[in-house]
């Protein structure tokens, strides 16, 4: 699979080893980086990694920040990702299985490796459920729709 991965400053200390973790694994990763603990803004590695699963070019996203927040609030932003903070790997599998969840955001000050380590191999490996869940997610897309006025009052 692949994925396009990123983190703020606050989450740099996490992105290098889980760039190479998920390389283990088999995966093709493209990192947009950065490439030091120097400050940035989050929104802008968030919004790379966004429109590059937006956009086809990754299948899925990991990004990862201090909270996971507001790299979520950022990628989610992007139409086309449905992109959730998770901080634990039930909720890697349930935002997958019922979702269709394609960016993971988690914290690299609060989680640990090891623990966000195993939210993203629940995230990778858990399938879409379909079904019931289809049609919300079906719901959640058309707030992505410039012409969609809301649901009635």
């Amino acid at each position: 699979m692949k994925i396009a991965i990123a983190s703020d400053h606050a989450g740099f200390c996490q992105k290098p080893a889980m760039v190479e973790y998920l390389k283990s694994l088999g995966h093709e990763v493209i990192d947009f980086g950065p490439q030091s603990a120097d400050r940035v803004d989050y929104p802008d590695f968030a919004d790379k990694v966004a429109r590059s699963v937006a956009a086809g070019k990754a299948e899925r996203g990991v990004l990862i920040c201090g909270t996971g927040i507001g790299m979520a609030l950022t990628a989610d932003k992007v139409a086309g990702v449905r992109a959730a903070v998770i901080q634990s790997p039930l909720f890697a599998h349930l935002f997958r299985e019922h979702n269709d969840g394609n960016v993971v955001c988690m914290s690299g000050r609060f989680t640990p490796f090891d623990v966000n380590k195993a939210i993203v191999d629940e995230f990778l490996t858990t399938e879409f459920g379909g079904g019931r869940h289809a049609g919300r997610v079906q719901k959640i897309m058309r707030e992505d729709d410039p012409g969609f006025g809301g649901v009635e009052c």
